[in-house]
């Protein structure tokens, strides 16, 4: 018999399970399934619980909110905390709050206070950012260390002096006294230079090669690779202005200066036995930053993801 033969029938008898290899039945060839748990299966679990405490927390977060939001929506015939859905859903309260209280007034105080509070915050941050993060130029370290150290002192130990600066300029009882303190934050300039230290040396010596000046350099290349980190100051700095209760307090004297935050308080003070008053003004202070958040959400992410260099 030749080594051709011999080699073609050990083929196909091993084919057919009947090899003279070690194993039950003759199946030598055949891979026993794993006993245990697979590594998939292993890997499952993890994913699970993380998914599980991630669903909690967001239960724990958005709870507060969907109550105050049902409560709102309860009849005026209703027990506010008999039971958590409303039983005869109304928007009453609304109607209430803004026949009763000059709600849109205090909302167009705030929009203005916190659109000036997101361009200047965007404008000189990214200026600021920009120059900080120059190399080259002597003292770069020891201001980054000076606007680092400016961060451990709270605004409550500047308010004095802060407030005596805006009435010297005569800005006491004005929206742009309240605009002032927050037109640019120290912190909105760390991330601009962070953001702005992360681009690639080689895009701006491109630039540099095809006779782009500083600004175009600024304009054209660094700003497009930090949208994302725009979008995030945009967001934190309108957020900032919406929620300030404290310096519009101080500064402001006159109530129809006053910001939807300083509105809210005296809602609550006068319609304490009516909590669907206080919910119904709660929601409608919230809408704009929801609506902000969505309607960036798209710019930031995108942002992040075009600060990467593609090939």
């Amino acid at each position: 018999m030749s080594t051709v033969t011999r080699l073609a029938r050990s083929t196909r008898s091993t084919r057919h399970g009947t090899g003279t290899g070690t194993g039950t039945g003759g199946n030598a060839g055949a891979v026993r399934p794993p006993l245990g748990p697979t590594p998939r299966r292993r890997r499952r679990w993890p994913l699970l619980l993380r998914y599980a405490v991630l669903v909690a927390v967001l239960l724990v977060m958005f709870f507060p909110l969907v109550w105050q939001l049902l409560t709102s929506l309860k009849g005026p015939g209703e027990n506010i905390y008999d039971g958590f859905l409303p039983r005869h859903p109304s928007l009453q309260a609304y109607r209430k709050v803004a026949r009763t209280f000059p709600l849109w007034s205090y909302l167009g105080n705030t929009l203005v206070v916190a659109a000036l509070a997101v361009s200047s915050n965007c404008v000189f941050a990214a200026m600021g950012g920009y120059a900080m993060s120059r190399r080259g130029w002597r003292g770069r370290r020891a201001v980054h260390l000076l606007f680092v150290a400016t961060l451990m002192f709270p605004f409550e130990s500047v308010m004095i002096s802060m407030f005596l600066a805006v009435r010297s300029m005569g800005l006491i009882d004005t929206l742009v006294g309240v605009w002032i303190p927050g037109a640019v934050s120290t912190l909105s300039i760390l991330i601009m230079r962070t953001a702005f230290l992360a681009v690639p040396d080689e895009l701006e010596e491109a630039a540099v090669l095809d006779g782009a000046g500083e600004w175009r350099r600024f304009w054209s290349v660094y700003l497009p690779q930090t949208r994302g980190t725009l979008a995030v100051i945009a967001i934190t700095s309108f957020i900032g202005a919406w929620d300030d209760f404290l310096w519009p307090l101080i500064a402001l004297r006159s109530n129809e200066h006053y910001t939807l935050q300083l509105g809210l308080a005296t809602l609550s003070g006068s319609f304490t036995n009516d909590q669907r008053l206080v919910a119904a003004g709660s929601i409608i202070a919230l809408l704009p930053i929801a609506v902000l958040f969505f309607a960036l959400q798209r710019v930031f992410f995108q942002g992040i993801a075009d600060g990467a260099v593609k090939a």
